[in-house]
C-alpha cells in the first residue's frame, strides 16, 4: 500500500519479507538493540504478543516477519511515533496482524485485558533520570531516559498482562542487571535466559537480552555471548543473519 511521507521522513528496508519502516532521523530511529531483541524472542505459533513502548513499530514488524505470532499489539505514548508506526503497518499490509495503540505504559494493564498475552516484548528507556546526557530533543530523550516510565513500571505492567507461564523479553544495559533481576522477581517473573551482547570479542558487554517466565521456577541459562563486530564496521556472521542480510 502506498502511504504518505511527512517532512523529514524516509522509508528504510528491513530485509525481511520485503518490509519497510517509516522513520524520521530528526526525531528517533530504531537501533541495533531492537533488531537483536527481535532475534532473541521465541514466539509459538498463534501466540498473542504485546510490545511495550514500541516507538515506530520496529519490533512488532520484525517479530511478525520472523515468527508465526497470531496477533501483535503495540503500545506507544508519543503521538508522532504512533502515527509513523501505523503508517508502517499499512505500508506493509499488516493491519490484520499488528495493532498500534496510543497510551501510557504505566496504564497498560488498564488499556489491555489482564493476563491476556502469551508474550510481552520491550526495549525500554535505559537511563535513570538524569544519568547520562538527557537529549534536548524530547522524543529521543523519552526513548532513552526514564522520563515517563521506569523499569518497575514496565515489569509490573508486563506481569499483569502476561498469562501464567507467559514469556517476557527485554533488552537492557548490563550495569542494571542486578536491579532488573530483582524487579523481575518482585513481580513473579523468573529470568530463564540471559545473553550478553559485546561490541567486539575482547570488549565488555554493552547490552543484555533477557527472557523471563511468569510464575517460572528458579533456573537460568546464560547463553553464549553475542558479538556484534568482527572488525571495524564489519558485522559478525550471526549479526548479519539476525538483520536478514544472509
Amino acid at each position: 500500500m502506498k502511504v504518505e511521507l511527512r517532512q523529514n521522513e524516509r522509508m528504510d528496508d528491513l530485509h525481511r519479507n520485503g518490509y519497510q519502516i517509516i522513520q524520521n532521523p530528526e526525531k528517533f530511529c530504531f537501533g541495533i538493540d531492537a533488531v537483536l531483541l527481535s532475534g532473541f524472542v521465541h514466539v509459538k505459533s498463534g501466540a498473542k504478543v504485546l510490545d511495550l513502548g514500541t516507538g515506530t513499530g520496529i519490533i512488532p514488524i520484525l517479530v511478525e516477519a520472523k515468527t508465526d505470532a497470531g496477533h501483535i499489539s503495540a503500545l506507544e505514548l508519543q503521538e508522532e511515533s504512533v502515527d509513523m508506526a501505523r503508517r508502517s503497518v499499512m505500508l506493509n499490509n499488516l493491519e490484520e496482524k499488528i495493532s498500534i495503540v496510543q497510551g501510557d505504559i504505566k496504564e497498560a494493564s488498564h488499556i489491555f485485558e489482564g493476563a491476556s498475552f502469551d508474550v510481552v516484548t520491550t526495549n525500554p528507556p535505559y537511563m535513570i533520570g538524569k544519568h547520562g546526557l538527557v537529549n534536548p530533543d524530547l522524543p529521543k530523550a523519552i526513548a532513552r531516559h526514564e522520563i515517563y516510565c521506569t523499569l518497575d513500571d514496565v515489569v509490573r505492567e508486563s506481569a499483569r498482562l502476561l498469562k501464567m507461564s507467559g514469556k517476557f523479553f527485554m533488552v537492557h544495559r548490563p550495569y542494571r542487571l542486578v536491579e532488573i533481576i530483582n524487579t523481575l522477581s518482585k513481580y513473579k517473573l523468573e529470568a530463564k535466559r540471559i545473553r550478553f551482547v559485546h561490541p567486539y570479542q575482547d570488549k565488555e558487554p554493552n547490552m543484555v537480552l533477557i527472557e523471563a517466565v511468569k510464575g517460572g521456577k528458579s533456573r537460568v541459562t546464560i547463553e553464549p555471548p553475542l558479538v556484534v563486530y568482527e572488525d571495524v564496521n564489519v558485522y559478525t556472521k550471526e549479526i548479519l543473519e539476525i538483520y536478514g542480510y544472509e
